[in-house]
C-alpha cells in the first residue's frame, strides 16, 4: 500500500507552489530538478524549508514541490506556507507552534495595477508650471 502523502498549496504575490509531502528520508525535488538547482541561494532554501527545521522534521520527510509563477524569492515563500500547511495536515497539534511564527499567513501583498493617465501605479507624471 502507497503510504500517506499529505499536501499544501502555498502563494505569494503571483507565485504558487503545490507541496507534497510524504514520509521518507528528506529527498526535496523541485519541478524535477534538485533542490539545490531549483533554489541556488541558500537563504532561499533556508526560507522554503523553515515550517519543517521549526519542527525538526527535515530528515523524515520526502518533498515534491510544483511552482509556477513569480520570481525565486516569492516561490521559496509560497513553498514554506505548502509545507507548512501539509505539516498541519499531517500533524494538527503542530498548528500553533508554525501560526506563532506566521509561516500559515498568506501574505497578501501583490503588485498595484497601473492607472490610466498615470506613469505607474501611483506615479503622475512631472509637473509643468509654465
Amino acid at each position: 500500500m502507497k503510504e500517506k502523502e499529505f499536501i499544501g498549496i502555498g502563494r505569494r504575490k503571483t507565485a504558487v507552489a503545490a507541496v507534497r509531502l510524504s514520509p521518507g528520508s528528506g529527498k526535496i525535488s523541485v519541478d524535477g530538478k534538485s533542490f539545490e538547482e531549483a533554489f541556488p541561494d541558500p537563504l532561499l532554501r533556508q526560507i522554503a524549508l523553515a515550517p519543517l527545521h521549526k519542527v525538526t522534521a527535515v530528515d523524515r520527510y520526502d518533498l515534491t514541490i510544483r511552482l509556477r509563477g513569480g520570481g525565486r524569492t516569492a516561490q521559496s515563500e509560497a513553498a514554506r506556507l505548502g509545507v507548512a500547511r501539509a505539516l498541519v495536515l499531517e500533524n494538527g497539534e503542530r498548528r500553533h507552534d508554525l501560526k506563532a511564527l506566521g509561516y500559515l499567513r498568506r501574505d497578501p501583498r501583490k503588485k498595484e495595477r497601473q492607472k490610466y493617465g498615470r506613469a505607474g501605479a501611483r506615479k503622475r507624471h512631472q509637473f509643468s508650471k509654465r
